[in-house]
């Protein structure tokens, strides 16, 4: 074959006039397969999906195979999209990029959207991935895929969905990119080819197009293919809408090229005028020309001028009511496979499209042969599947059935696909096409394709399912438990229509009673969400008036207090905090109800600032049965209440241990939507509170991009604004902390819930940052007002008043000093050392002459004892500054420069500057900082705290002074996240983790 600058000439192939296409293909083959000048360079490391602070690949359980790809090969991967209509030759195009693909020795992945399957839920995923997988048994599987292996699993048809709460659509295509990235980088070179892409179902095309932008970091090329007049909003990425980057266009062939396309089909001595009225008549189309050659071939037509009449009439033949007639002619038993090949779509065997049509084995061979004759067919062989030549034929024979005989014909194929054991997800998509006709078993049936579809994490195609369903109509026991499943598949998305649905069933008649309560703690949960509390709690209550079981009663209370304790305008707060310790003092945590009902028991105690001692001992209470994070009945609430207990008692080591131990499980569900921004943001929360404000940076950055993901103005992203804007605000970067509340809205009107942190007192401390104290004294005193009506008391976790003194310290400074003072006895009567620390500070920041100093160094003693490493330093430093302004500059050294190396530690880089301003001003220079040697504890810090432990005096015990005691035990209280209260079980961890570490054992497959 001849070539041009070293490749082959592309006549044989078929492809005419299409260099540019192909030039492009060979170009992004070239780099990826490293041939294309000099190579790039390997990236250091392979890029986790989506994220790799979200999603990495190390840390999850699994193979090292699984968890550690082997490093790509030098290569640079892209995207590559061809748009033009029906019958341009973009199949051919595909197939050609395929085929010099593979000559390179590239792994290629491939798949094609189906008219018929466009609402099959990942169609197009399964055809990519599953030919990868599916060979492996059901343990290697489990070896490969670790922890994604639940999640993916049932998507891509390598296993049945189990019950349990299923993931969440974003948790599922965070499992898909892992598994085609650890499949780009382990089979490097890789080209993923997707034909039709404006009829790949919503859920593959949607994940590739959110994959697409990653393709440039990996050894692979995606190469799609679509009409651009039919692509679907979930496609966009791939149109340029978003990126940019314009795709290809196929434009008709030229007379020229129709010309030397008719000759390599028909012959040489094809005439001028032949071939030009066969350009007119196809109008360039490549498949037209095509198939019409292939007539005038079969026909014997004279190629010549004057033969040239009879090409309309063939070309008539070819599509339309002329390939209908043509259909027609091959017989009736013919025309029946033909049509059950239309309803049955791609990938049809020879014995499900017979049972379709009525055909026997021999009869199904014998019509099969006529219409690959006809060119109807493709030539799969005797044994391969059934195929149409091209998709423009296989619409046109759909369109062709009669209307009322395709539905039945849909109605019968959902029948023969139960009956072929391909399961009511395949055949669901058959009975949507069907009338509604009051049948049980179609009933049956698109609820269990719902069940699967749900389970597998696509809600939207459960939807669909049970919408249908609905209109069949189910009977009247079923209606509400349909209505029940169907709001249920909107909760993620649609809370507006889940509402409704899950409303219309509790107007139904409903004789089971487990049914009627899940549909009205589902209903609360959706209204709760939505920032509709009071209407949840008014449903629980008149719930629990119906009530005739007590646990049922009991469970409807639970729930009803969950949501009136995140209230902000509750009229009854005092009393019902009265009978919620009424109750669950009397309850002994026998299963989760009483654990939850004496975990808000705990919360409720934080919140009014009952001693510190009462929250823990009842939160323990209720953890001792364990309390889940991911039952989907519960919701995770309660246990994300009974974590931050212990981070406001000064307890943020063991808080960690349980927001570790909850976002595991939103992981191994597949909740990487809401769950685990929450998760993130809050862990970001914890550290921020304990001082590592660069960690605490990072985990509420990675919140915070999941809270974009889900939508704005919802509470994740409420929570992850908040959060980010007060790190920010400790690290000293108080421009992007206004920047960030712009970008995201962070505005009033503010949800009702009472976040935590308090959305609306993080944004009057971002309006104090900014030098703006009058509006944030406005809305602190709003905040202070309707708080303290509930009873929240606790400036631990209400910290409305240290803001309001500071915001009024300048103009109302004998109101701010009392504000002040209340919130240093309140904190008192809490008992956190942290939080009587920082109220000490404001108290003297508002105070004058001797009085600051005092407070101030009381406020050091306090924090000294609790974990809280930045407030330590905010205090230390402003201790330091108040002892300059004396002159007595000894003991602002000494205070200044432990002030200075404590927010190096933290990473607060303002109160570092302001360190050093006030060691400059002293006439002071910074000695060398030394970085604390993060969570491990030196051998005299552990003896200071067994020594406590022990109940001995650490400075005798060690022979020190009191005050290096102090320090060391500080030291210990924030490397160990605990106050003095909690050292015991925070030391005993403490050894257990370093056995663990210094014990020999099989090393660790993930890394």
């Amino acid at each position: 074959m001849a070539r041009q600058d070293g490749r082959p000439a592309r006549q044989g192939f078929g492809l005419f006039e299409r260099e540019v296409a192909l030039d492009a293909a060979e170009e992004a083959l070239d780099l990826l397969a490293g041939l294309a000048g000099e190579p790039p360079s390997p990236p250091e490391r392979v890029p986790a999906p989506r994220d790799p602070r979200v999603v990495p690949l190390r840390g999850r359980t699994g193979s090292a195979d699984a968890a550690r790809p082997a490093e790509p090969p030098a290569a640079r991967g892209g995207v590559l999209v061809y748009a033009a209509p029906a019958g341009l030759g973009k199949t051919t195009l595909l197939a050609e990029i395929r085929r010099r693909a593979g000559a390179r020795g590239c792994t290629i992945l491939s798949a094609r959207g189906g008219d018929q399957e466009q609402r099959v839920a990942f169609h197009v995923a399964r055809q990519l991935l599953q030919p990868q997988l599916a060979h492996a048994s059901d343990a290697e599987l489990r070896e490969r895929l670790g922890s994604w292996y639940d999640i993916v699993g049932p998507a891509l048809g390598l296993r049945a969905a189990t019950a349990g709460s299923p993931p969440d659509p974003q948790g599922l295509r965070d499992g898909l990119d892992w598994v085609l990235t650890h499949l780009a980088v382990r089979r490097a070179p890789l080209v993923v080819v997707l034909d039709d892409a404006h009829w790949a179902d919503p859920e593959s095309l949607g994940w590739l197009a959110s994959f697409a932008p990653r393709a440039e970091d990996l050894p692979m090329l995606l190469v799609v293919a679509y009409r651009p007049d039919e692509l679907p909003d979930e496609g966009a990425e791939f149109a340029g809408h978003r990126s940019g980057q314009r795709p290809l266009g196929l434009a008709p062939l030229t007379p020229e090229a129709v010309a030397r396309l008719v000759r390599d089909r028909i012959g040489a001595h094809a005439d001028d005028a032949f071939c030009r009225d066969f350009w007119t008549v196809t109008s360039g189309n490549p498949f037209e020309t095509v198939e019409l050659a292939a007539k005038v071939r079969d026909r014997g037509l004279d190629p010549t001028g004057d033969g040239a009449h009879e090409l309309r009439d063939l070309a008539a033949a070819l599509k339309g009511s002329g390939l209908v007639s043509r259909l027609e002619r091959l017989g009736a038993a013919t025309v029946r496979l033909a049509w059950a090949c239309a309803v049955l779509g791609t990938e049809i065997s020879p014995a499900l499209a017979g049972a379709l049509a009525g055909l026997g084995d021999e009869a199904v061979a014998d019509c099969a042969g006529r219409l690959r004759e006809a060119r109807v067919l493709a030539d799969t062989g005797s044994d391969g599947p059934l195929e149409f030549v091209h998709p423009l034929i296989a619409s046109t024979v759909y369109r062709s059935i009669p209307d009322a005989l395709r539905v039945a014909l849909h109605g019968q194929a959902a029948w023969c696909v139960i009956d072929a054991g391909l399961g009511p997800a395949t055949a669901a998509r058959h009975l949507l096409e069907t009338h509604p006709e009051g049948d049980s078993w179609v009933v049956a049936q698109l609820r269990a394709a719902a069940r699967e579809n749900l389970r597998a994490g696509a809600p939207d195609a459960a939807r669909r399912h049970l919408a249908r369903a609905l209109r069949e109509p189910p009977s009247a026991d079923e209606r509400a438990a349909v209505l029940f499943e169907l709001g249920s598949a909107s909760l993620l998305t649609e809370p507006a229509t889940t509402v409704n649905h899950l409303r219309a069933a509790l107007e139904e008649p409903i004789s089971d009673q487990a049914l009627r309560q899940g549909i009205v703690y589902r209903l609360s949960q959706v209204l709760a969400h939505s920032d509709r509390l009071v209407e949840a709690s008014e449903l629980l209550e008149s719930e629990s008036r119906q009530a005739t079981d007590a646990r049922s009663r009991l469970r409807i209370q639970a729930e009803r207090f969950m949501w009136d304790a995140l209230r902000s305008d509750e009229p009854e707060s005092p009393a019902r905090s009265r009978r919620l310790a009424a109750l669950a003092d009397r309850l002994t945590g026998r299963d989760l109800t009483e654990r939850y009902i004496i975990g808000l028991r705990a919360w409720d105690a934080t919140l009014r600032a009952e001693p510190a001692t009462v929250a823990l001992r009842h939160a323990e209470r209720a953890l001792e049965g364990g309390l889940s994070w991911a039952d989907e009945s519960r919701g995770f609430e309660v246990p994300v209440l009974v974590a931050l207990i212990h981070l406001y008692a000064d307890r943020p080591g063991r808080a960690e241990e349980l927001f570790a131990a909850g976002t595991a499980e939103f992981e191994k569900q597949g909740w990487r939507g809401a769950h685990l921004s929450f998760a993130y943001t809050l862990l970001g929360y914890i550290r921020f509170r304990r001082g590592r404000l660069m960690e605490a940076e990072d985990f509420v950055r990675a919140g915070l991009r999941l809270a974009e993901r889900v939508g704005p103005r919802t509470p994740a992203l409420w929570y992850a604004t908040g959060v980010m804007i007060e790190v920010l605000i400790a690290r000293g970067r108080t421009e992007e902390a206004e920047r960030v509340a712009r970008e995201h809205d962070f505005g009033e009107p503010f949800p009702a819930a009472v976040t935590i942190p308090d959305c609306e007192t993080v944004h009057a401390g971002l309006l104090l940052a900014l030098g703006r104290p009058e509006e944030a004294a406005a809305e602190l005193t709003d905040i202070g007002r309707r708080l303290d009506l509930r009873g929240k008391r606790n400036p631990s976790c209400c910290p409305w008043q240290l803001h309001l003194a500071l915001a009024e310290a300048a103009t109302h400074p004998a109101r701010a000093l009392a504000t002040a003072q209340d919130a240093v006895a309140r904190a008192r009567q809490y008992g956190a050392p942290s939080a009587i620390g920082q109220a000490l500070r404001v108290t003297a920041e508002v105070s004058e002459g001797a009085e600051r100093i005092k407070l101030l160094e009381e406020s050091v003693d306090w924090l000294d004892q609790s974990p809280a490493a930045y407030e330590l330093a905010r205090s230390l430093v402003a201790l330091g500054a108040a002892l300059r302004r004396t002159e007595r500059h000894a003991e602002a050294a000494e205070h200044l420069y432990r002030g200075l190396e404590t927010a190096q530690d933290c990473g607060a880089d303002g109160l570092v500057e302001e360190a050093r301003a006030e060691l400059a001003a002293a006439g002071l220079r910074p000695r060398a900082l030394h970085t604390a040697d993060g969570n491990s504890l030196t051998a005299r810090e552990r003896a200071a705290a067994r020594a406590i432990v022990s109940g001995l005096d650490p400075a005798a015990a060690l022979g020190v002074a009191p005050t290096a005691a102090a320090r060391l035990l500080s030291a210990v209280y924030r490397k160990l996240g605990t106050d003095r209260a909690g050292l015991v079980h925070a030391l005993g961890d403490a050894d257990e983790r370093e056995e663990a570490e210094t014990t020999p054992g099989e090393a660790d497959p993930v890394g």
